[in-house]
């Protein structure tokens, strides 16, 4: 094989480094089938922040978890780094909403847990603690060690629980509304923070959100979901903003203003109409 053509087959393998390919998922409901996403294609590069976006019902958490190896495709597959996905995997770390620590123990313990468990057959105790350390200092979060959940803010639990993600050194995070139950100050500040962790480690992430300018903010592309039920991708935003970026310095850039009123666009005019419950 020549070189030119190793180094075409690796750029394309790192562009569908998430491969999703013409999935569908339906649920079975006591009132019958209920078709929750349909014709599902997207590609994601290594590296890359993607956010999936759309209105209430329209199946962003189902593809999370579809990416997650948390729920089976009712057809089409997915890979990730070429490898179908058929159950969770340490490559892929998930940060829900709810951070889901456990009270009982300090944040060091809980992250520790984590790391024991992926690298705990491999490594010593001083390793197992070092890389804890390491990913609570990631997050800003060494000071806050040795408290308990009990004892910190709602901000600071969601930091632990993606400081528990990344200490797995996974090669994907997926975020499910990571921010959503945080009033809007701290939300901005984790926003921030994010942007900082995201560039310094290089991982690739999928984020479902409800915020328009929080995936402006944080993302390369923002896959926009149309109304379910039988949701499926209605359009891939690129946004060509450079990074790193300021939120501040954003606040007037004509390019973040044309991608946020590209989204608000796509969710409010052309996918309005909103099935009432």
């Amino acid at each position: 094989m020549s070189a030119v053509l190793q180094e075409t087959l690796q750029d394309a393998a790192l562009r569908r480094f998430i491969d999703v390919q013409n999935v569908a998922q339906t649920f079975r409901t006591s009132k019958g089938e209920f078709p929750a996403l349909r014709d599902i294609d997207l590609r994601i590069a290594r590296g890359e922040f993607v956010s999936l976006i759309g209105h209430s019902g329209c199946g962003k958490s189902t593809l999370l978890n579809l990416i997650a190896g948390l729920a089976r495709p009712t057809s089409g597959a997915l890979l990730c780094a070429g490898r179908e996905i058929n159950g969770p995997g340490p490559e892929r770390a998930v940060v829900f909403q709810n951070h889901s620590l456990l009270p009982w123990l300090t944040c060091f313990d809980n992250v520790h847990l984590a790391v024991e468990r992926v690298f705990g057959a491999r490594e010593s105790r001083t390793q197992l603690a070092a890389r804890t350390e390491a990913a609570l200092e990631l997050v800003g979060l060494s000071h806050a060690a040795h408290k308990r959940p009990g004892e910190i803010s709602g901000g600071m639990k969601q930091r632990v629980g993606i400081a528990r993600a990344l200490s797995m050194e996974p090669q994907v995070l997926l975020m499910d509304e990571p921010f959503g139950a945080l009033d809007a100050l701290t939300r901005a500040k984790l926003q921030d923070e994010l942007l900082d962790i995201v560039a310094r480690s290089q991982r690739t992430v999928v984020m479902v959100t409800h915020d328009v300018d929080e995936a402006v903010l944080l993302s390369d592309r923002i896959v926009m979901l149309t109304n379910g039920p039988a949701a499926t991708i209605g359009e891939i935003l690129e946004v060509p903003l450079a990074r790193p970026r300021s939120r501040v310095a954003l606040a007037e850039d004509e390019g973040y203003q044309r991608c946020r009123k590209a989204v608000i666009d796509f969710l409010y005019t052309r996918q309005g109409h909103v099935e009432k419950e």
